[in-house]
């Protein structure tokens, strides 16, 4: 029996079931071209689509069993909005569309990171550059190294690929 007022919470439930349903379905349909040895284009979506399915029964099942919005506490008053976080995490996402195509995925990508963490609260800016950059010059690499995946070489990881000897790629 279903306690009164865990409607909404299994509302909730059934909602990210449907999305998963809906995910699995689309990821059923995608074209898988003959190419793939391996790791094709489903894979990802797959787990997704079963990470949305199981998401969505724990939240049924919890809902079925009394649901959760019970327990939450009173509602507070919200904490006044920091603007400047808001900006920083704006100024992030300029920063990667106007510095991608010039200058390339790791140097737009690690300038996004090193704004969003400045927005979330970091000070340490040359930690959180060199994080940036070796996270995201790992990145790039395995796109294009393991997935076979050609974000396009900037000017950063064509002085990667100059180090290692090998050609820029365009």
């Amino acid at each position: 029996m279903i306690r009164r007022g865990t409607g909404p919470d299994l509302a909730v439930g059934g909602f990210v079931l449907l999305l998963g349903l809906l995910a699995l379905w689309q990821t059923s349909i995608i074209p898988v071209s003959p190419i793939y040895a391996q790791v094709g284009p489903k894979a990802v979506p797959y787990v997704v689509s079963a990470g949305l399915l199981a998401l969505g029964a724990g939240l049924a099942a919890t809902a079925l069993r009394g649901g959760w919005s019970h327990r939450l506490e009173e509602v507070r008053e919200a904490p006044p909005t920091n603007w400047r976080a808001l900006g920083m995490l704006l100024a992030g996402l300029a920063a990667n569309l106007v510095l991608i195509g010039p200058l390339g995925f790791s140097i737009a990508a690690s300038a996004q990171f090193v704004l969003v963490a400045a927005a979330f609260g970091s000070r340490r800016l040359p930690r959180d550059l060199v994080l940036a950059v070796v996270l995201t010059l790992l990145a790039w690499f395995l796109f294009v190294e393991l997935l076979g995946v050609n974000i396009g070489a900037g000017v950063l990881e064509g002085l990667v690929l100059r180090a290692l000897g090998r050609d820029v790629m365009e």
